[in-house]
């Protein structure tokens, strides 16, 4: 049977995970990496350590099913998948990075994008790429690698160095150097990309001083990338049968997971609950515009035909499983992150505590840069339990709010409101969290199966580029359903929460 390994590449960890042609698991391993906070707002990680914690998980997988007794021939493609809009800038003669990778989350080029939006670039910029003016996107970062590491920018028009995404930075280490290259959803995240004629846009390159030669080729999502030999991965000499394997599939992390919940067509809905929350709905092969916040994007898309470009409305959440761990490394209200559903599950209800994690702004659909965290409602009885509990409540709320946004720009569009939401991701498994979702929106909360659907979203479409798959309706087949959380607050409490919440994301919002 053939096996495929996929590579996600977390914002807070490194994972690699090898799936049979029915999407089951058939071994993984995970690292967590170091983030770096060298300044107010900064976020920062160390691409060498990024691309080691892969190989690492990935050479740990090997063996896995090396011990497992199958035959390694099999591992038919490579699916890689990752974080978005984080940058990397590394030399091309001796692959290594100019200086840290900027992080998603990192927000030191408010002031340029403030600039921007000054000059009234805003609408130019949603035309041609979908996306508002943030410093969320690679665009800013890499403008300011270019100007504040030594040397860089002239390095760059010399055509030493380039540029990409973890994806870009993990393809060029696993070929070797040999391939510089992306996908089109990935690049579609860069505030460089125009995402209907899906090339490189010269006016904005121009607009943020950035050199083409820096840029990696673009690619379908499903696509013959390249070939990691087996020596990429260390010493494999104990792992017979390990031979090279194709880069068949690249595509961001919210892509992919949207990929992987068989969303292939107009009008499916999923979220991803990890470090962040990620709604995204397939709108077929259109680009639809949003009133209501939220982003235009290019999703995972199969081919490079015209036929074949796929779009989708998404909301981004900056902070969801992230206060989970502030509970953990900040507050030490908790030893591990598993504690916090019990502590939470100790009271009956938040106690009127609401709060809102801000801590690096608010995504959509309040684009709120400047708003900072928040814990409202607290009185003498409030608990370190009410505290979890809100936490836990505030990834809800959030995403409670991108999709009744979404749904407003489906009926707007002649659409039907989103009936169904299903969900993946690390903090999916929280069942408390779940039930609170569907009491929130008032509609079904579907939990698949195999819960890490970013990871098996890059496993289809390597499947799909090497052959293991015919099309996406034998993909679609596979996906089944593990347990669906039903509402069972009435609306009017529902709506009474939500209010609760909107008046508490103004105080936030409020400095």
């Amino acid at each position: 049977m053939a096996m495929i390994l996929s590579l996600d590449q977390g914002t807070s960890s490194s994972r690699s995970v090898v799936f049979d042609e029915q999407g089951r698991v058939l071994a993984s391993a995970q690292l967590e990496i170091r983030q770096h906070y060298p300044q107010p707002g900064w976020v920062e990680h160390d691409p060498l350590e990024l691309w080691a914690s892969q190989r690492d998980t990935a050479l740990a997988v090997l063996s896995q099913l090396h011990h497992q007794g199958r035959n390694l021939a099999e591992l038919r493609g490579i699916g890689i998948t990752n974080q978005r809009e984080t940058t990397v800038l590394w030399r091309r003669d001796t692959g290594q990075p100019v200086s840290r990778a900027i992080v998603w989350q990192d927000r030191r080029t408010e002031a340029q994008c403030a600039q921007w939006r000054e000059q009234g670039l805003e609408a130019t910029i949603r035309a041609k790429t979908g996306l508002v003016i943030d410093p969320y996107f690679s665009g800013s970062k890499l403008q300011w690698l270019l100007d504040h590491v030594e040397g860089a920018r002239a390095a760059a028009e010399k055509g030493e160095l380039a540029f990409g995404t973890v994806d870009s930075w993990l393809l060029w280490n696993l070929t070797q150097g040999r391939v510089h290259a992306t996908d089109v959803s990935n690049a579609s995240r860069t505030m460089l990309f125009n995402i209907h004629t899906q090339q490189w846009d010269d006016e904005l390159l121009a607009l943020m001083n950035i050199p083409h030669s820096v840029l990696p080729e673009v690619h379908a999502s499903s696509h013959l990338f390249g070939e990691a030999e087996a020596s990429v991965w260390g010493d494999t000499a104990f792992l017979p049968g390990l031979k090279a394997i194709t880069v068949g599939g690249i595509a961001g992390d919210q892509q992919a997971a949207l990929f992987g919940q068989a969303g292939f067509d107009a009008g499916l809905a999923k979220n991803t609950y990890g470090t962040g929350c990620f709604m995204l709905m397939h709108t077929g092969n259109e680009v639809r515009t949003s009133a209501n916040g939220l982003l235009s994007t290019v999703a995972a898309q199969c081919s490079a035909g015209p036929q074949d470009k796929a779009y989708a409305l998404e909301g981004s959440v900056f902070i969801g499983g992230a206060v989970v761990q502030w509970l953990r490394d900040g507050l030490q209200a908790i030893r591990a992150a598993s504690e916090v559903q019990s502590l939470a599950e100790s009271v009956p209800d938040a106690g009127g505590v609401v709060f809102v994690p801000a801590f690096t702004g608010l995504g959509a659909p309040y684009w709120q840069s400047d708003a900072r965290g928040a814990i409202v409602g607290l009185t003498r009885g409030s608990t370190v339990a009410h505290i979890a509990r809100a936490a836990l409540e505030s990834i809800a709320f959030q995403s409670a709010a991108l999709l009744q946004a979404m749904s407003r720009d489906a009926v707007a569009a002649g659409g039907q409101a989103v009936s169904e939401l299903r969900v993946d991701g690390g903090a999916c498994v929280n069942n408390l969290l779940m039930q609170f979702q569907a009491d929130l929106l008032g509609i079904p909360v579907v939990r698949p199966q195999v819960v890490e659907t970013t990871a098996l979203g890059a496993a289809y479409l390597a499947g799909l580029a090497t052959g293991v798959y015919p099309d996406t309706a034998t993909i679609a087949r596979l996906w089944q359903a593990e347990r669906t959380f039903y509402p069972t607050l009435s609306r009017d409490r529902a709506d009474a929460l939500m209010g609760e919440w909107n008046r508490s994301v103004r105080q936030a919002c409020t400095r």
